[in-house]
This record gives structure tokens, sequence and C-alpha cells, in this order.
């Protein structure tokens, strides 16, 4: 048996597959073997596999999983650089290699996977030729190192990847000798990587194609046609294709060499169905149901240009002074004047009906938004708003001018349920008032940052910041909307919605000019789907620009249940005042999708 495993040794290095599943008894007895090469014996073998996760397997299936895993757990051996082995799989005491497919028992009892490892072998030679210069190989492919053969195959992949870098797109191993000298325990591994010729980029021929023009899927993907290789900007390129809501999958594939050393990509597309609607629902039991509903078109002008209209109503069956009205409609183009900006244009009326205020608004805007990398985002824009106010300082019609400037980290894991990872978004908003307001800036930040731990990191600690500040102009000269106020969902659970406010005297309450807020919440997973949270919100609202120099603080704290439906948790909170004048005064009720922050 020794002979003949051992006359693979020279054979190419492959991947190992893990499946699933128990028999009535599998047994793995390798001595002397290391709690690692245990682990790589156990998730080669496909027996152990089959017996854990299939229980509806029958004799057969073991005698065939038996047979199969001979290679299967020579493979294991060779992933921990033992190449000197020997392996005897019995089945209640036969040789499972001495069982015809066709004269498989009617059943099975024990399976043992005997395994006698043998030395573990190092590397002797450990060669790669050519690199490029300045390639770094793994660290353990070297001399008098463990021969693992996931190494070898690493290194390999290292190569070539650093020949593709420089622009080499077809470097491939052209040659490769293994030798296994047993007598030194030693594995001599040599390999030839073939570069080819250093290539450019071609066209980028686009498949697939129905309702979205080519030419538009070319000028968003920008790829360099005529500049040096590059895997980096092929990832771009796919990474602004998939970005795109009209797309509903793009694949690229790199052709075969052509004239002028050149190398045609091909662009394989699928489009997504160019009309969406969508509902949406939330409840507090301050604030009362909110609904909203959108109609999306994604290739408006058959350039993937996204149209979309929203509306929205708040309020319902709340306790806060009235109904909420929004409707808004906006316009996205991608890859616009260079392929990693878009250009956006957003038309919004707005009717809010608040505490402390009534407003109704009309806002137009439009910008460019730049994706510096993957997870950076800014924007700039130029708007202007137009709207008239009712509050305890009176009647007033406003007309201001915008800036706005906004930039966006995002660092997590999953926007909707993020476990580990930080977020941090900036909004500088400086505006002229040329009617009924003062000129000024307003200021927002917000940073939150995931933790997760415990087995299988079913404990996550999330914790979020805010800050506000208008500046430059005083808050009784600017609509109610610039202003800050603190409580209810997204700031102060379990306090009153918009509670915390300025008290000018006199009856005059207004929003605040700075805000601070922090929330933290542990989030327990109970089971796959269903996870418990604690959490403790904070907020602070002042009378000056900057914070903590004049005001008040209010907090509140509860627990929440969440309920995961595969894209995104399903919220129940319920939460109590716990300082501030209304401390322990009620309880509130919040209901939404997606985790809180």
């Amino acid at each position: 048996m020794r002979a003949a495993w051992q006359a693979i040794i020279a054979t190419t290095f492959l991947g190992l597959a893990g499946t699933s599943a128990q028999a009535q008894e599998v047994r793995l007895n390798a001595p002397g073997a290391s709690a690692d090469l245990r682990s790589a014996l156990r998730g080669a073998s496909l027996t152990i596999s089959l017996s854990r996760d299939d229980e509806g397997a029958v004799a057969q299936d073991f005698v065939a999983a038996a047979r199969a895993d001979y290679q299967r757990l020579l493979t294991g051996l060779y992933s921990e650089g033992y190449y000197g082995g020997t392996i005897s799989i019995l089945i209640d005491g036969r040789e499972a290699a001495g069982i015809a497919p066709l004269d498989s028992p009617a059943s099975v009892g024990v399976i043992t996977l005997n395994v006698d490892p043998g030395p573990r072998f190092t590397f002797g030679r450990a060669e790669i030729t050519p690199l490029p210069t300045g390639t770094v190989l793994p660290e353990g492919f070297a001399t008098g190192r463990p021969a693992r053969s996931d190494t070898i195959r690493e290194s390999v992949i290292v190569g070539v990847d650093a020949w593709r870098d420089e622009g080499h797109a077809k470097a491939a191993p052209a040659a490769q000798q293994i030798t296994a000298r047993h007598g030194d325990a030693a594995l001599d591994a040599r390999v030839q990587i073939d570069p080819g010729p250093q290539l450019r980029f071609g066209p980028l021929i686009v498949r697939g194609a129905e309702n979205i023009r080519p030419e538009r899927i070319i000028e968003i993907a920008g790829l360099p046609s005529g500049g040096i290789f590059s895997p980096q900007e092929l990832d771009r390129s796919l990474a602004r294709l998939r970005r795109v809501e009209a797309l509903r999958s793009v694949a690229f594939s790199e052709g075969e060499i052509a004239s002028g050393n050149t190398l045609p990509i091909t662009a394989q597309i699928s489009e997504q169905t160019p009309r969406r609607v969508g509902f949406g629902a939330e409840y507090s039991s301050v604030n009362g149901a909110t609904l909203s509903a959108f109609w999306m078109h994604r290739n408006l002008l058959g350039g993937a240009e996204r149209f979309r209209v929203a509306g929205e109503v708040s309020g319902l069956a709340g306790e806060t002074a009235g109904l909420d009205y929004t409707l808004g409609a906006s316009f996205l183009r991608p890859g616009t004047l260079r392929p990693d900006v878009d250009f956006y244009a957003d038309l919004d009326l707005m009717q809010l009906d608040e505490p402390d205020y009534f407003l109704r608004q009309v806002t137009a805007e439009t910008g460019l938004i730049r994706r510096v990398r993957e997870e950076f985002i800014l924007e700039v824009g130029l708007g202007i708003r137009s709207g008239e106010v009712s509050d305890d300082l009176g009647d007033r019609r406003y007309t201001l001018l915008t800036l706005p400037i906004e930039g966006t980290l995002d660092m997590r894991d999953d926007p909707l349920d993020a476990t580990i990872g930080f977020y941090a978004n900036a909004e500088i908003t400086p505006f002229v008032g040329l009617t009924g307001s003062a000129n000024g800036g307003r200021i927002y930040g917000d940073g939150r940052i995931y933790r997760s731990f415990g087995t299988d990191d079913r404990v996550t600690l999330a914790f979020r910041g805010q800050i506000g500040s208008l500046i430059g102009a005083d808050a009784t000269d600017v609509p109610s909307d610039l202003l800050f106020y603190s409580g209810g969902g997204g700031t102060v659970r379990g306090q009153p919605y918009q509670s915390l406010n300025v008290d000018l005297g006199g009856g005059v309450e207004i929003g605040g000019s700075s805000f601070l807020g922090a929330q933290i919440e542990a989030r327990v997973d109970v089971t796959d789907t269903i996870g418990i949270v604690g959490f403790y919100d904070v907020g602070y609202i002042g009378t000056d620009a900057v914070p903590l120099q004049n005001g008040d603080w209010h907090a509140g704290a509860g627990i929440g249940l969440r309920y995961d439906t595969g894209i995104g948790p399903i919220r129940l909170d319920v939460a109590t005042p716990v300082g501030g004048d209304t401390s322990g005064s009620a309880v509130q009720i919040y209901l939404g999708i997606g985790q809180s922050f």
C-alpha cells in the first residue's frame, strides 16, 4: 500500500474539496499526528463529512466515500508536509480498496481511517524562477521550512501575480519538478514561470447589452485602452460596473493576445428589469407610523441613468405635532466627466409639522459624487431651498443658497447589520441667506464602531457618536430645520421626539446651535436568526456653536429584539427615559428594518 501511494508524490498539487456529514461510527486513527494534521485529515475525509452531515446516507454511500478517501487523506498529508505516510481504510475490518463498487455490504458498522503520517518533510530546494525584481515569496517557501503543498501553490500564485502586476497578463507556470527525498525527509520544489510578453489593454468588448448603449458601458467602466495591462485597473473597472443599478451581473474575461501585444477584454453583462417599485414602514409609539414608497427607472435614457421618485408620510397616529409629508425626485448619471464621478440632481418638496415648528419647503440641488476609492466617497453640490416656517419666533419666509459638501468612509462588513469595522460621515453646508435668513454654515458628523467577540463572534458591541454645530449665524436667524433637536429614534430612544431643545424664556423654544449624541449597544445572537440587544443613548443640545458650553443632557435606555430575515434584521426596541426632565415617565416602542445604526 505504501509504495502504491508514494508513487503519486511527483504529481501536480491540486486543491482539496470538503463535502458534508457520520456512519454508525467513523474513527480516525493517526498515532503521533499533530493537532493541525488531525484537523487537516478530518477536513479532507469524505467519510467523516458524510457521517457528520448526511443522516440519509446508506452503506453504499459510505463504501464510495471510503474508497475516495485514500486520495483525499493523501492530499491532507501533503497539505501538512507528510510525503511518506501510509493509509489503510477498514470497513468492519475489510480494506475499503478491496470492496468492489457493486459488492457493498448491506450495512456498515465501523469505519476506521488508519493513517501513519511518517516523518514530516522540509523543503530542500525551494525555487520559483524567473521573478520580477522585488517579488517577495511566502515566508514558508524556504529551505528547512515545513514542505506544505499549499505553500508551493501559494508561492506559485504570488509569482504569477507579480508578473501580471508588471503587465504580463498571460504569465503562467511553464514547468515544475517536485521530488521527495525520503532518506532525507526533504522535498525539492522547482517551478519555472513563463511571463510572456508585456501587454496593453485592448478594446473593451460588451456582450449582453439589450437596452443600455454599449458605449455607455465602456464609458462607465473606464478601462484604459492602450495602457499597460494592470489587474488593479481591471478590478476597478469591474467594480464601477457592478455598482450600476441597471446591471444585474457583470463578468470580465481576458481574450487572446492580439496584434501589437494588446489584450482585448470582454464584459459579459446582464441587465436588470428597468423599472422597480418599493414600499417601507416603521412604527414608534411616539412618532406613530411612517409609510414610504418609491418608483424607480434604472435606465431612463439608455445610458444607465437612474430616475427615482419617492414619497413618505410620517406621524400617523403619533404623539408628535402632526403629519410630515415629503415628495422627491432624483436623477443620477454614473460615469460623468470621468469614470469615478457621478452627476446627480434632486428636487424635494416637504411639509414638517414638528413639536417646535411647522415648515413647508422646496429644495433643488445638483452636484457631483466622486468615489475616491471603494470605501470613500466625496460629494459636492450647489443647492437652493425656499420655504416658510412658523415657530415661537413667528412666521418667516426664506430663501437660501447652499454649497453642501459631504464625505463618507464606510469600512463596515454589512451596512444593515454590521459586526465589525467602522463608519464615518461628515457634512459641511455653507449657506447664504438670499431672503429671510442670515449667512452661516451647518456642520454634522456621524461616527460608528463595531467589534465582535465570543464564540462564533455572537456578541457585538456597537458605538455611535454624533456631533453638530451651527456656525456664523444665530439660531434665531435661520430656518428651524437647520437647528438641532434630540429625542426619539436616531438620537435618544425612550425620550419624547425632539423633546430636548433650547428654552429662550417667555414660552419661546427653538432648536439648538450645537448637538452631541452617543449610543452604545450590546447585540447578542441567541440563535442564527434571533438576537437580543441592550442599549443606552445620551443627547446634548447647546445654545452655543461649540458643544458642552451651555446646554442640557438627557438619556434613554432599553432592550430590543432582532429577527434576521437574510436581507437585514427586523428591529423591535423598547426604551424609557433615564435622564433629563422626563426620566422614567413612559415606555416607547420602535419597530423598523435594519439595526438602529
